[in-house]
């Protein structure tokens, strides 16, 4: 069993910059695909930004340019550097690792909040 944990989610300032990580567990992270996404209230789930196992960066259009994912494979650790924030960036923030190729495991973790207001 895969444990995920996301920290790093608060209250910032519109134009702001703040960092998820997230921690996977497990001896072969460095095969996991990992990935963001977020929820808004009301709103359906959305990828943010992925990473996959062999380095290809994929993001939502509406964060490309801001917000820049990676990962240390040596610490089991992906982050989300999230620059220039907007009120509309606030959700929670979810942690997503996928393991396989033909057959997949997903594995979510708890979610961090992000609020950006003044």
């Amino acid at each position: 069993q895969v444990q995920v944990v996301e920290s790093g989610g608060g209250l910032v300032q519109p134009g702001g910059s703040l960092r998820l990580t997230c921690t996977a567990s497990g001896r072969i992270f460095s095969r996991y695909a990992m990935a963001w996404y977020r929820q808004a209230p009301g709103k359906q789930r959305e990828l943010v930004a992925a990473v996959t196992s062999d380095g290809s960066l994929n993001y939502v259009d509406s964060v490309r340019g801001r917000f820049t994912i990676s990962r240390d494979n040596g610490k089991n650790t992906v982050y989300l550097q999230m620059n220039s924030l907007k009120p509309e960036d606030t959700a929670v923030y979810y942690c997503k690792a996928t393991i396989g190729t033909m057959t997949v495991q997903a594995y979510w973790g708890q979610g961090t909040q992000v609020t950006v207001a003044s």
